[in-house]
Parts: C-alpha cells; sequence; structure tokens
C-alpha cells in the first residue's frame, strides 16, 4: 500500500508541473496540443474540445506540448509567436506549481506542531570542552556554519553532518555582537544527560513557540531549505564527493517514500512522512527544471534570452527549429541518463 502511495505522490508531482505549464498557456492563450501524464505509450486518453489528454505508461514524467513549440508559426495562438516574457512565464509556471504545492504540503504538516526548535543555546553538557569566551557560551545564537546559514536547530545537524566530523568555521551572535570561531572543533562524543550516557554534541538550543506567525515563517523557511539542499548536493555532486550509486530516479525515489512510510509508528505518521517528502521531491523537481540545460525549462528560457541577445545584434530573427534541434538533442541525452539512473535504481533494490 505504501509503494501505492508513493506513486501516486510522485505522479502527483508531475501533474501538478505539467499543470502548471498547462494553465499558464491556456491563460495567455496558447495552444495546447497535448498533456500527459507519463511517458511512452499512451494507455488512456481523450479529446478535448483542442487538446489531448493522455496517461502513459512509464511513470518518468509527462509533458504538455503546445503548438509552434520548437518552430516558427505564423498561428497567432502558437508558443513561439508569443512574446518573450510570456514564453518566459510558461515556462516558469511548472516549475512555480511545484514550489507552491510543496509550501501547502509543509503549511499543512506543520499546522499541529507545537513548536520548533531554535539555535541560540539554553545548555551545554557537562564536560563540553569547548565552553568560555573563546568557545560557546549559554545566550549564543550560531549564526553559520561554513557560511551557511542556521534558522533552526536541524540546520545545525544538517550541516554539522555535511562536515564530516572536520572542524568547522562558526558564527555566533553573543550579546548583539557577532563573532567568527574559525577551525572550531564540534563533534559527537558521550555526554552523561540525566544520568544516561548520550552521544551528542552536548549542546541544548531555545524552543519557540509555533504560533501562527511562527508557523508561516517555517513553512517559507523549509521550502527555502529544500532548495538550499539541492544546490550543496549539486555542489558536491560536481566536486566528486557523490556520484551515479548516490543518486535515485522514481524508482528509488518511490522505494525511499515507502520505506520512510514503513519504518513510521503509525499509519497517520506514515502518510504525514510520505507527504512531507513528497514535498522535498517537488521542490527538488522544481529546482531541476530551472538549470540551464538544453531541452529543461532553465535551458529554454536561457535560449530565450540568448537568442534575444543575438538578435539585437545581428538586427534579423533566428529560426526557432535549430534551437529545437538542440533541445530534441539534448532530450535523447536526458532519456539515456534517465535509463541508466532507472537501471542503477533496480540494481541496488536487487542488491540490498
Amino acid at each position: 500500500m505504501f509503494i501505492i502511495l508513493a506513486i501516486l505522490a510522485f505522479g502527483l508531482l508531475i501533474a501538478i508541473h505539467e499543470l502548471g505549464h498547462f494553465f499558464s498557456a491556456k491563460l495567455l492563450g496558447v495552444r495546447v496540443i497535448e498533456f500527459a501524464i507519463g511517458m511512452g505509450p499512451k494507455l488512456i486518453g481523450f479529446q478535448g474540445k483542442e487538446t489531448l489528454y493522455t496517461l502513459r505508461l512509464l511513470p518518468l514524467g509527462g509533458f504538455c506540448t503546445m503548438d509552434g513549440q520548437d518552430e516558427s508559426m505564423e498561428d497567432p495562438r502558437a508558443f513561439t509567436s508569443q512574446r518573450r516574457w510570456r514564453r518566459i512565464v510558461i515556462l516558469l509556471a511548472g516549475s512555480a506549481a511545484n514550489i507552491i504545492a510543496a509550501f501547502i504540503i509543509i503549511a499543512i504538516l506543520t499546522a499541529g506542531s507545537a513548536g520548533f526548535i531554535g539555535t541560540t543555546l539554553t545548555g551545554i553538557a557537562d564536560g563540553f570542552p569547548n565552553e568560555g569566551e573563546d568557545g560557546l557560551m549559554v545566550g549564543d545564537t550560531i549564526v553559520s556554519i561554513n557560511g551557511e546559514r542556521l534558522f533552526y536547530a536541524q540546520d545545525f545537524s544538517t550541516f554539522m553532518q555535511f562536515a564530516g566530523g572536520r572542524e568547522v568555521n562558526l558564527v555566533i551572535l553573543r550579546d548583539g555582537e557577532r563573532l567568527t570561531l574559525n577551525n572550531f572543533p564540534l563533534e559527537r562524543r558521550e555526554f552523561v544527560i540525566d544520568g544516561e550516557v548520550e552521544y551528542r554534541f552536548g549542546l541544548t538550543f531555545n524552543f519557540i513557540e509555533a504560533t501562527a506567525g511562527q508557523q508561516l515563517r517555517h513553512s517559507v523557511y523549509t521550502t527555502f531549505n529544500f532548495a538550499r539542499l539541492i544546490r550543496v548536493t549539486l555542489a558536491q555532486l560536481f566536486a566528486g564527493e557523490v556520484g551515479l550509486p548516490d543518486i535515485a530516479g522514481p524508482v528509488g525515489i518511490v522505494d525511499a517514500m515507502s520505506g520512510i512510510a514503513q519504518e513510521s509508528p503509525t499509519m497517520g505518521a506514515a502518510i504525514g512522512n510520505i507527504a512531507f517528502f513528497t514535498a522535498f521531491i517537488g521542490v527538488n523537481l522544481a529546482v531541476m527544471n530551472l538549470l540551464p540545460i538544453p531541452a529543461l525549462d532553465g535551458g529554454r528560457i536561457l535560449f530565450i534570452i540568448i537568442s534575444w541577445l543575438i538578435e539585437k545584434v545581428i538586427r534579423r530573427q533566428l529560426d526557432p527549429k535549430y534551437e529545437g534541434y538542440i533541445h530534441s538533442g539534448a532530450m535523447v541525452l536526458l532519456f539515456g541518463l534517465m535509463i541508466l539512473v532507472l537501471v542503477n535504481d533496480v540494481v541496488r533494490l536487487i542488491g540490498r
């Protein structure tokens, strides 16, 4: 059942993204030829007034095909006949829809929270080795770790994990003054807390009551933080710190969702965890689609800007078919990457 819920959640993300393109195109008067959920052979479909709506076999994506998307047409309702700002709005709308949906999911899940944990120290465990004026003191607010801004205690845990046990550069706020602690040794160790040995950093942070304003702030922050984590992960990918085995495709994402649900103590918690992970994947989908890579929305936006600059110089309009060739070639490469990631997901599942 959890696998079915995960598949439905992943399909919903794709539908929301494509609906963003669909509704913005309709509002701006662009003719939509086909709106599809999934890729590959058509399972079912029906013809609307001017748009074919289809559900396809492979849950690897979806598409919203607009008239004149990659070729010049005289039709005023064709995509390429629209002013540049209209085309950019349509391309941005898919990612915007995913981000808005993620925020709504997070806001609903946050509505039941009693409070949140901040980054101001309210306690330091006995035996903490770096307490004092040259280290950390009760009342200090940890502002950033290695240049990454902290908003809540979960950020502290996340970026300490990224640090991998190495010394970190801290910026703290003490009595209204910012202080920098470079190469600060901060790692998990054994502390005796209430008579029990615990393996932790030895720091206790402040509690923030979940007022309506704080709930809204936390929801906005969490949505932003999802995007930030994607940036950090991409940086690790380009630095060679993570590789193909660490990348998950649709099969890996569905498996991760199902695993998170199965580890939840109750059915309600399982559904909540799937919803939270769905919000994260939604922001991931939005950000990845805006990368300046041909065939993705970000690549198409980049080409619109580049073609505008070129046309300003040569003083004549470029034929959109050449851009279409580039996007088509890039789509073939993206499909190849998707297949590679899919095989990697399956191999990882079999090897468990």
